[in-house]
């Protein structure tokens, strides 16, 4: 098998793990008490029938994933070149990468063992930003990570407004996958833009055991209760969304092609 058609498969199985995930943050958010980060649903996934196994069948999908996206991000798969911003949407893809390759270690080890964390995330994200901020200039590099969200925040409703998106899909995919991707995108954007505001906040307090994951954002929307479900409802989508990108994404790139063969 090619190194292209390695790729391609680690992608597809990567968004179908995402699509789960993400479904199930969106559809557990809307039906039950609590809001559910992508660490809780990983072990909501855990207590249905068959949980351990297809919660590892989720983990090896989110470790293609993740796979995708640094290899993606090296590779230059998108084209996007060596100037200032193509490196900068580079990092931002690594950084997704090392984000689910994370989650699928987390996912593994939920599945044949004990998860240890909190079901919304937020021991797991405190503890992680705990790591960061006692290291030297900590702070400042907590702070960067909180002003790295709000950008991905900018990014993920520029998407949103756009709709370029749809630039990275098959001519045959469905006419629903632009409002549904429209709409996932622009629920991420309100989850990262709460997440990156917090975390940047801490930092400047000093506090860096009080950030949370996503699943505490979910929760600081509840007060709004129109936003909280737009943004449940969004994050539903978006895995839809995962699914369609799965079936109908376009992996190739000519110019990245010559490049992989040679």
């Amino acid at each position: 098998m090619s190194r292209v058609t390695n790729i391609e498969t680690f992608a597809r199985a990567g968004y179908l793990g995402r699509a789960v995930v993400y479904g199930l943050t969106g559809y557990l958010t809307l039906t039950t008490a609590g809001s559910k980060g992508t660490t809780g649903v990983l072990e909501e996934i855990k207590t249905m029938s068959g949980g351990p196994f297809l919660l590892a069948l989720v983990g090896v999908g989110l470790l293609g994933y993740g796979i995708f996206r640094l290899y993606g991000a090296w590779m230059d798969l998108q084209g996007h070149g060596s100037g200032a911003k193509g490196i900068a949407v580079r990092i931002g893809h690594a950084a997704s990468g090392f984000a689910h390759v994370f989650l699928c270690y987390f996912a593994l080890k939920a599945a044949f063992g004990s998860s240890g964390g909190s079901s919304g995330g937020g021991s797991s994200a405190g503890q992680a930003a705990g790591t960061l901020a006692s290291m030297p200039m900590g702070d400042i590099l907590l702070g960067i990570v909180g002003l790295g969200f709000l950008a991905a925040a900018l990014n993920q409703a520029t998407k949103a407004y756009t709709s370029k998106f749809m630039g990275l899909l098959d001519a045959d995919a469905p006419a629903f996958a632009k409002h549904v991707g429209q709409a996932g995108y622009a629920a991420r954007a309100v989850v990262f833009a709460v997440l990156g505001w917090q975390i940047a906040s801490a930092a400047l307090n000093g506090n860096a055991s009080s950030v949370g994951g996503i699943g505490q954002v979910l929760d600081s929307l509840r007060s709004t209760n129109w936003l909280y479900i737009a943004v449940a409802i969004g994050l539903l989508l978006f895995g839809l969304f995962s699914l369609v990108m799965a079936r109908y994404r376009r992996i190739r790139n000519d110019d990245v092609l010559e490049r992989l063969k040679s």
